[in-house]
This record gives structure tokens, C-alpha cells and sequence, in this order.
């Protein structure tokens, strides 16, 4: 079992029990956007607001202890930071899976190709899972 409250000390964030709850979340879902996080959280804490989790994701993304996924055509998704890796994404029901594959091929060609200083990827490939492609 992971440690929630050290892992937030580790980050330098102040230890709140919404705090340790949206961590917990998404260590068990993986991605998860803003109002499927109210809506775990609003179980546990009856009184949480949305601009709560909103202020507390944002203080998360801050210290790099959580990244935005944007995917396109749909609401943005937050995860535990990683090691660098891109999302499959199911263009049917939504399912969100991370593949660990390297990138240096294709910033390797972008900055031959541009005149970019490319300081970051987001990698987003979509289609049908395994379950929608049956």
C-alpha cells in the first residue's frame, strides 16, 4: 500500500485529507478528469466543493506531482506523474491506457523538420480497445 501522505511531503504539498483522497484516486483509476474526481470525493467529503479539487489539482500540477492529459475532443484527464509515455485512447467508449514507448525518433525528426525548441510531448494515438474492437 502507497504511502499517500509521504508521497505528498515528498512533492512539498501541505497534507489534507481532499488532498490525500484525489491522490488515492487516482493511484487506483489512473486518469481520471475533474468531475469524476468530484464525484468520488463528494462521497467522502459531503461538503467539498469543485473549486476545491480544482484548486487542489492545480496546486498539484504546480509542484509536478500531477500532469494534464489533454485529449482531444473531450474533457482533459490528470494522472500521478511518470516516467515519460504516451496514451492510448479509445475513440468508442473512452478508455484511457498509458504504452511506455520512446520518443526520441519522432522529436528527433520535428526539430530536423522545424525551427522549434520542442521542450515537452504529449503523444495521444487513438482507436478501438480491445473490448469496443469485438
Amino acid at each position: 500500500m502507497t504511502n499517500y501522505t509521504n508521497l505528498l511531503k515528498e512533492y512539498d504539498l501541505k497534507v489534507t485529507p481532499q488532498r490525500v483522497a484525489i491522490v488515492e484516486e487516482l493511484y487506483k483509476n489512473g486518469h481520471m478528469n475533474i468531475d469524476d474526481l468530484y464525484k468520488k470525493l463528494l462521497s467522502k467529503f459531503p461538503s467539498v466543493s469543485l473549486a476545491t479539487i480544482y484548486k487542489n489539482i492545480n496546486a498539484m500540477i504546480e509542484k509536478v506531482f500531477l500532469s494534464e492529459v489533454k485529449i482531444p475532443n473531450s474533457k482533459s484527464v490528470y494522472e500521478l506523474v511518470k516516467a515519460e509515455h504516451a496514451h492510448l485512447v479509445c475513440s468508442s467508449c473512452g478508455y484511457i491506457e498509458d504504452i511506455m514507448i520512446d520518443a526520441s525518433s519522432v522529436l528527433a525528426e520535428a526539430s530536423t523538420i522545424s525551427s522549434f525548441k520542442i521542450d515537452s510531448t504529449n503523444i495521444i494515438l487513438s482507436g478501438l480497445c480491445p473490448h469496443c474492437k469485438k
